[in-house]
């Protein structure tokens, strides 16, 4: 079964009925991602599928809104990653790992926990023509690392641990969030706020399409 067949059925023994398709972002078309199809299935879910939805959080079958916008600001402000290493932490589909690679990085290591979540990356970065290294745990990449770019990480408070081990492990950190607001970290300071939405479009609030680019370094 090829790696794509693997992502759909994986896909469907959580949701059945759901499949994926092959989803061109509107403001960097170059970058394709096999998301979740539009017209999902939006009944509700019965128990059992709910349960299996929270043990297997489908994180890559979206493209979140702030890694669309963290995503377009490396490729706007290529000159954030151009000749530098490069680690993309909780890369889900891959999105800004790829913008990364686009953009000029000399190397982009994915890093995220979830093997389906790696398995897209994998998937996305050849449909976009990129190459990305991947990684299943952030203590075990050797070498220095130039630049962590992290989107959507933010959503638990508890994950606010990870913005020391990051300052601590690159040179500059870039992390796009709409769920933390105003986070207070010496390190950080806001430097950037856009407008975007999820692929598909989950049509969440307007909070949750407001993200906001910090740095530090």
């Amino acid at each position: 079964m090829s790696g794509d067949a693997i992502l759909e059925q994986s896909l469907r023994d959580i949701i059945p009925g759901a499949s994926l398709q092959e989803t061109a972002l509107p403001a960097a078309p170059a970058i394709r991602l096999l998301l979740l199809q539009g017209n999902y299935p939006r009944g509700e879910l019965d128990s059992e599928a709910v349960q299996r939805v929270m043990d297997n959080p489908l994180y890559w079958v979206f493209c979140w809104a702030s890694g669309q916008v963290l995503a377009n600001f490396l490729l706007q402000q290529p000159h954030w990653v151009q000749g530098k290493r490069v680690l993309d932490f909780g890369s889900g589909s891959g999105v800004v790992a790829i913008a990364a690679a686009l953009a000029g990085a000399t190397e982009v290591i994915a890093c995220d926990i979830d093997p389906l979540a790696l398995a897209a990356t994998r998937s996305n970065a050849r449909r976009s023509g990129t190459n990305i290294t991947l990684a299943d745990d952030f203590f075990a990449v050797d070498g220095h690392i130039d630049l962590i770019v992290v989107a959507d990480v933010l959503y638990d408070r508890a994950n606010l641990d990870w913005l020391a081990r990051f300052t601590a492990r690159a040179d500059k950190v870039l992390i796009a969030d709409s769920r933390v607001k105003n986070f207070h970290h010496a390190e950080y300071r806001q430097i950037s706020r856009h407008a975007s939405c999820t692929l598909p479009d989950l049509d969440e609030s307007a909070e949750f399409r407001d993200v906001r680019i910090y740095l530090a370094g």
